[in-house]
């Protein structure tokens, strides 16, 4: 794995990341629906779009904190496993 440090970091990268997704919520709806109630076709779509923004975050905090490489590797096995569910269910 590598040293306390280093999972040090990658929790902070973490926790990073998740900080970034919660606070860019907010005002975005703000903006888009300007004091109206959030719709819940909003939401919906704000969950299925938060995972690539989410990945993309993550890679970027990744590279600011020196930790590109183990995200990288990361965000690799995530999409095999994701994509992997997906097409032993297209194969059934």
């Amino acid at each position: 794995m590598g040293s306390a440090f280093q999972v040090i970091i990658i929790l902070i990268v973490f926790a990073c990341t998740g900080f970034t997704v919660l606070y860019l919520k907010r005002p975005l709806f703000d903006f888009l629906f300007e004091g109206q109630e959030m719709p819940m076709w909003a939401s919906i779509i704000y969950y299925i779009l938060i995972l690539p923004i989410y990945n993309v975050f993550l890679l970027f905090y990744g590279l600011i904190f020196g930790q590109f490489s183990f995200f990288w590797a990361f965000e690799k096995r995530f999409f095999n496993r994701v994509f992997s569910i997906f097409r032993k269910s297209n194969s059934k």
